[in-house]
C-alpha cells in the first residue's frame, strides 16, 4: 500500500459548541508514517481483497492441476514445473495477505502514536489517574489550556465578533421539565446490552461495530458476499432497532469482550446525569447533555434583545454532559 511521510502538524479536536471543529497544533518536531485518506485506504482494500479472492482460485486450480498431473503419471519435470508455479501463486498469496493485515495495523500504529505523543507532551491526560481514572475523562495539561484558550479566543472573534452571533452562558443543570419538553427524559438514550453473568454493560452498537471491523480487517478468507453484507451492516449501523441489534448480535455469536459471556437483549439506557435542584430534593434536574438547550429557551429574550428581529444567530460554549462512560 502506498504510504509516505508527513510532518505532522494538527489534530481536529471537536469543541462543545454549535458543531464546530478546530485544528490544535502540536509541535512540529515529529513525524509519523501517515497512511492514504479513508476513502482511498477503503477502495485499496477492497482492490486488495478482490486481488486475494482471485490469487486463490488461481492457487485452487494449479493444486488440481498438480494433482491431475500426478494421477496420470506424467513426467517427473512437468510436475515440478507445476509444483514450482503452484508455489509462486503461494508466495503472491501471502504477500497480498500481509499488505491486507499490515494496512489497518499501521493505521493502528499511527492513531496510538499521536497519542502518546499527545499524553507524554501533558496536553491532555486520563482524569483520576492514580485511582484508575474513569474510561472517557480527561485532564488538560498546560499545553492543552493553552491550546484550548486559543482555539476559544479564535471561536469567539469569528463567530461572536464578526458573524455577529449572540453569546449566551447557561447553567449546566437544567430542570426535568426542560428535558420532558424536549423529548430528552423519554428518547436521549442508547442501546446497551449485559454481560448475563458480571453485569457489565456495553453499548450494542459498538460491540456489532468493533466486531465488523474485526472480521474485515482479520479474516482474510472472508467471501465477497460477506464483505459487503458487513460493509452494509456498519453503513446503516444508526438506523438498527433494538430487535435487530439483538438479532446481528445473535447471528454473529457476539460475546462479552472480556468473559466471553452471553449477552443481553439490547434495553435503552438514558444518557443523562439525574440530578435534583435545592436540599428538598423534589426539584428533580438534569446535567444538560448539550449547550444548545440553553439557546433555544432564551429565543425569546433574545429576539427581543435583537430588536424583535430576524434573522439572527445565537451560540454558546460550555460543557455538556453524557453517561456514556464505565470504570476502567
Amino acid at each position: 500500500m502506498l504510504k509516505h511521510l508527513v510532518r505532522v502538524r494538527a489534530i481536529a479536536i471537536a469543541i462543545s459548541s454549535p458543531k464546530i471543529s478546530f485544528q490544535l497544533p502540536i509541535p512540529p518536531t515529529f513525524t509519523f508514517p501517515l497512511s492514504l485518506s479513508s476513502s482511498t485506504m477503503a477502495a485499496t482494500d477492497d482492490s486488495l481483497r478482490k486481488s486475494l479472492a482471485d490469487k486463490q482460485a488461481a492457487v485452487d486450480a494449479q493444486g488440481n492441476a498438480v494433482r491431475a498431473l500426478k494421477a496420470s503419471g506424467a513426467p517427473k519435470p512437468e510436475i515440478d514445473a507445476a509444483i514450482e508455479a503452484l508455489n509462486a501463486l503461494k508466495l503472491e498469496k501471502t504477500s497480498i495477505e500481509r499488505s491486507l493485515i499490515g494496512g489497518s495495523d499501521t493505521r493502528e500504529a499511527f492513531r496510538q502514536a499521536v497519542v502518546n505523543t499527545l499524553e507524554r507532551r501533558l496536553f491532555y491526560i486520563p482524569s483520576f489517574k492514580i485511582y484508575r481514572g474513569v474510561a472517557g475523562l480527561f485532564d488538560y495539561g498546560p499545553p492543552g489550556c493553552a491550546v484550548k484558550s486559543n482555539v476559544l479566543a479564535f471561536w469567539r472573534q469569528h463567530f461572536v465578533l464578526e458573524e455577529n452571533m449572540l453569546e449566551v452562558d447557561c447553567p449546566c443543570v437544567t430542570p426535568e421539565v426542560v428535558l420532558k419538553a424536549s423529548g430528552h427524559v423519554d428518547k436521549f438514550t442508547d442501546l446497551m446490552v449485559k454481560d448475563e453473568k458480571t453485569g457489565t454493560c456495553y453499548r450494542a452498537d459498538h460491540l456489532l461495530k468493533d466486531f465488523c471491523n474485526e472480521k474485515l480487517q482479520r479474516d482474510l478468507a472472508l467471501s465477497s458476499d460477506k464483505v459487503a453484507e458487513l460493509k452494509h451492516v456498519l453503513a446503516t449501523l444508526d438506523d438498527l432497532s433494538g430487535e435487530e441489534l439483538g438479532a446481528k448480535i445473535k447471528e454473529y455469536g457476539i460475546v462479552a469482550p472480556e468473559t466471553k459471556n452471553a449477552l443481553s437483549d439490547p434495553y435503552p439506557f438514558n444518557l443523562m446525569f439525574q440530578t435534583s435542584i435545592g436540599p428538598s430534593g423534589l426539584s428533580p434536574g438534569f446535567m444538560r447533555p448539550e449547550t444548545a438547550q440553553g439557546i433555544f429557551v432564551n429565543f425569546k429574550d433574545l429576539y427581543y434583545y435583537n430588536g424583535n428581529k430576524l434573522p439572527f444567530a445565537a451560540a454558546q460554549i460550555g460543557q455538556a454532559f453524557r453517561n456514556e462512560v464505565r470504570v476502567f
